[in-house]
């Protein structure tokens, strides 16, 4: 097995061709709408994924918000390059051992699945030939280049897709390794140590979606295959054994297939004609085909020569070979197929329909055949993809898309034709000078931190907090003179159990933190306080002060706490009267001096 990975993680800093801020953004109740067309690149060459999607003919509506701008909406020509977000990833490349680059050369890459108003990404390589360490060898790093995230997806539905434009524009870095990968668990090791270096920069943002891993994968007997979209973790073991075992079970049954030909430079054809069969089904009980035909909708269907039994193999649980095709069908807009080797009880079928099916395809013994039923234009869009499928009969070359630990067919492979250099904006020089102030100006690596943080904490703490969105806090914070364990606390575990309690966290800002720990770091309240000060700051939002004195929460020590000591010299019931305004150590210390 070979494997190697693409990482994107979105940049905190402002987008990368325009002054618009990188957030989410409030509707603005605009729309505007494109269709997009694919041009040549510098080669005089058409991409083939852009005509995949072209053939689509899909209509694009864009949703403008608050930080979207023209440039997003593709109606001025983009600004400089975001000169925060450029030297961040040069920082970045430099830790990953790159070579930087002379000069930052933009390209546009073809783009016409509606993810870009314009129809390309600009994307830009800024390092090169790095390398990681790991228990299992050195990885090489490829490529580190700076380009712009995509438009978020809102729906897709027949042939209109809805997309919104305020995540088009955000900064994202790309690293691509080599294909030194060893196994699947290799794999994740990797991108967990990519992604921990880049959560250190604290220049990331955090979140669902904001750092997505593409898994390229191929078998000695197989092709590269690139799965886009893992953003679990978690998932990447099982995903990349999937793979491996996909690719294996369907060498396989092409040898089962070719064997059913007369195979010539791995080819095999057959006949295909498309059968309307939607009269057979006037007045069907079947709720899939009723509901269909309700929307002008169609019964169209082929034989597949020689393929009974094939398109039930399983190449995985729960992913069969018909799955295959059917993927291809989907890419027409279609919700997928009904074929021969499933168990069409399930479909509610009655037995004269059953009978008419196969009068009017007329199969043969050894056939199998597929149905879609869709509007007659997509209908016959997807059978003539579901043919096409049918006909490989090596491994194809396929970009495919991530669902937890299985993947789908997205598109064919991207190649070469697919780029051409950016015309809007000027090449951008990358001075020894600059790359000489940016390594000064770097700051610790992942190493340096964890090997700080290990002194400073307790093993299991430690690993917490490097892993932490709020790693750059606590530094600052400790960099301040704060106690280095209670700020762990406060941020691993404290918010932890206030927000499995239901209370919304976020509404508590990294000064409220450092004002409270700075009561207690001042001895104005007790430790146990903390948790509870943090919670009524969510609740009251009032300042900090004022929240100690109205719920009488300030620390009780010296003469007021031997008083207490003298009327109450229980430690079990002081601590139930002043758990929160006592320090327990001191309460212990002057029971024991009476």
């Amino acid at each position: 097995m070979k494997c190697g990975l693409e990482i994107h993680q979105r940049l905190n800093t402002k987008k990368l061709f325009c002054n618009c801020e990188s957030k989410e953004g409030n509707e603005d109740n605009k729309v505007v709408t494109r269709y997009l067309t694919t041009v040549k690149s510098e080669i005089g060459e058409k991409d083939k994924v852009s005509h995949f999607e072209q053939d689509k003919k899909t209509q694009y509506k864009y949703h403008v918000y608050d930080n979207t701008c023209l440039v997003e909406t593709d109606n001025e020509p983009p600004h400089e390059m975001n000169r925060e977000a450029l030297e961040l990833v040069i920082k970045i490349a430099l830790q990953l051992n790159c070579h930087i680059v002379d000069e930052v050369q933009i390209m546009r890459k073809n783009v016409t699945d509606g993810s870009n108003t314009s129809g390309f990404q600009r994307t830009a390589i800024v390092g090169m030939n790095g390398y990681i360490e790991t228990k299992e060898g050195k990885v090489g790093i490829q490529t580190v280049c700076i380009e712009e995230e995509s438009a978020g997806i809102i729906t897709k539905k027949d042939n209109m897709a809805e997309y919104r434009l305020d995540r088009l524009g955000i900064p994202l870095i790309e690293i691509a390794t080599d294909p030194d990968i060893k196994s699947a668990e290799h794999a994740r090791v990797v991108a967990e140590k990519i992604g921990t270096m880049l959560r250190v920069t604290g220049k990331v943002i955090r979140g669902i979606g904001t750092i997505r891993q593409d898994v390229n994968v191929s078998i000695p007997e197989g092709v590269r295959v690139e799965i886009k979209g893992a953003q679990e973790l978690r998932n990447i073991v099982e995903l990349v054994n999937n793979e491996v075992q996909r690719q294996e079970n369907l060498n396989k049954l092409i040898t089962k297939i070719k064997s059913n030909f007369d195979t010539k430079k791995n080819k095999i054809n057959y006949e295909f004609k498309i059968i309307d069969l939607t009269e057979i089904f006037e007045g069907t009980s079947s709720k899939i085909i009723k509901s269909n035909m309700k929307n002008n909708g169609k019964v169209l269907g082929f034989v597949i020569k020689n393929h009974k039994g094939i398109l039930g193999t399983e190449l995985l649980p729960n992913l069969r070979y018909g799955s295959e095709l059917s993927d291809y069908a989907k890419t027409m807009g279609v919700k997928g197929i009904i074929h021969s080797d499933e168990n069409l009880d399930k479909y509610n079928f009655s037995d004269d329909e059953l009978t008419d099916l196969k009068v009017a395809l007329e199969p043969g013994k050894n056939d199998a055949f597929v149905l879609v039923i869709a509007k007659e234009h997509m209908a016959r869009k997807a059978l003539e993809k579901a043919y096409e499928r049918s006909l490989i009969v090596t491994i194809p070359e396929e970009t495919r898309k991530a669902q937890e630990t299985i993947s789908h067919f997205m598109r064919p492979l991207a190649g070469s034709a697919r780029m051409y250099p950016e015309t809007d904006i000027p090449p951008i020089e990358i001075t020894a000078q600059l790359i000489k102030t940016l390594k000064q100006n770097m700051g610790d690596g992942l190493e340096e931190i964890k090997i700080k943080l290990e002194k400073l904490l307790n093993k299991d703490l430690a690993k917490k907090m490097i892993e932490s969105h709020k790693l750059q806090p606590f530094l600052t914070l400790v960099n301040k003179g704060y106690e280095p364990k209670i700020v762990a606390n406060v941020y691993e575990q404290t918010l932890t159990e206030l927000r499995r309690e239901g209370n919304n966290v976020e509404l508590i800002s990294d000064e409220q933190i450092e004002d409270t720990l700075n009561q207690y770091q001042n001895n104005k309240i007790a430790k146990k306080a903390i948790s509870k000060i943090l919670k009524l700051i969510i609740t009251e939002n009032k300042p900090i002060k004022q929240i100690i004195i109205e719920q009488q929460l300030g620390k009780i020590t010296g003469k007021e706490l031997d008083t207490i000591i003298k009327t109450e010299t229980d430690f079990k019931t002081i601590m139930q009267k002043y758990g929160l305004r006592v320090d327990p150590g001191e309460v212990q210390q002057k029971i024991k001096g009476k």
